[in-house]
């Protein structure tokens, strides 16, 4: 249980918070949080640059949070801090809401489906597992593209007529037919410009 002070229209007033949902974003976050009666003892609106001085005012508590993007980078910050944080799968957050979607609403959703004994988790991912997720997800977006590009360039030389075999020795092929046909491009331009006025070395 966690005793903390806020300040109010009525002074400081003594709350005692034993679960928080929060929700994230990229700049303002919302913050629902309930006492061990189950009673709403604070909403707050936080901007990013105070999320962490919020929390590290606190004694531990229990954090729930969608497992979204940043979310494991803020379970671990708040991991550190002495708290409790479980990651759930947003679409099984979604259940909860309980009126018109927006922050407050999310809040008080998280804030609810973590307590939920049925709820699954999702694991905290440490900062070198994210790495080696984006190192397989950087080569996965560079063969797209270089698949793309491979299909464009087949498409554009196929309407001029040129055509090449599937694989690695088409393609090789058909950037040989780019690399001649633009020497002989560059060939003519600068002849065309030695008997006008000039082309550089």
């Amino acid at each position: 249980m966690v005793i903390v002070a806020i300040e109010s229209h009525q002074g400081a007033l003594h709350m005692q918070i034993s679960t928080i949902g929060l929700d994230i974003a990229k700049n303002v976050f919302q913050v629902h949080g309930i006492d061990a009666a189950e009673k709403v003892v604070v909403r707050k609106r936080l901007r990013r640059r105070q999320v962490l001085e919020f929390f590290k005012a606190l004694p531990p508590c229990l954090i729930g949070m969608e497992a979204c993007a940043t979310a494991h980078y803020w379970a671990r910050e708040l991991t550190k801090l002495g708290h409790e944080v479980r990651l759930m799968p947003a679409k099984d957050v979604k259940a909860y809401v309980k009126r018109n979607k927006n922050d407050a609403a999310d809040a008080e959703a998280i804030c609810e489906a973590v307590r939920r004994p049925t709820m699954r988790f999702v694991r905290i991912k440490s900062a070198e597992q994210q790495g080696q997720l984006m190192q397989h997800r950087t080569r996965d977006v560079l063969i797209r593209q270089r698949t793309q590009i491979i299909n464009a360039l087949r498409a554009h030389l196929a309407e001029l007529g040129f055509v090449a075999a599937q694989g690695s020795a088409g393609v090789n092929e058909l950037r040989a037919i780019v690399t001649e046909r633009t020497g002989h491009a560059v060939a003519d331009r600068c002849t065309g410009q030695r008997h006008g006025a000039g082309c550089a070395a």
